[in-house]
């Protein structure tokens, strides 16, 4: 399986960048950032995201 990005992650959970910020108690700010590669979750929301978007965490990329 390829790495694929945080954003396509969150699209395969079926969620807007606001439904995942309320799920995981961020602003959508938040997410906005680890999507453009600003900043990034911590392991515990990447656990989340990867439960949500049913991605193993392995595959999950993280923009540079």
């Amino acid at each position: 399986m390829p790495k694929i990005s945080l954003e396509a992650a969150r699209v395969n959970a079926k969620l807007t960048q606001k439904e995942l910020a309320e799920i995981l108690g961020v602003s959508n700010a938040t997410i906005v950032n680890w999507e453009k590669g600003n900043s990034e979750p911590n392991l515990t929301q990447l656990r989340k995201i990867s439960e949500l978007s049913g991605i193993p965490l392995d595959f999950i990329f993280l923009p540079e």
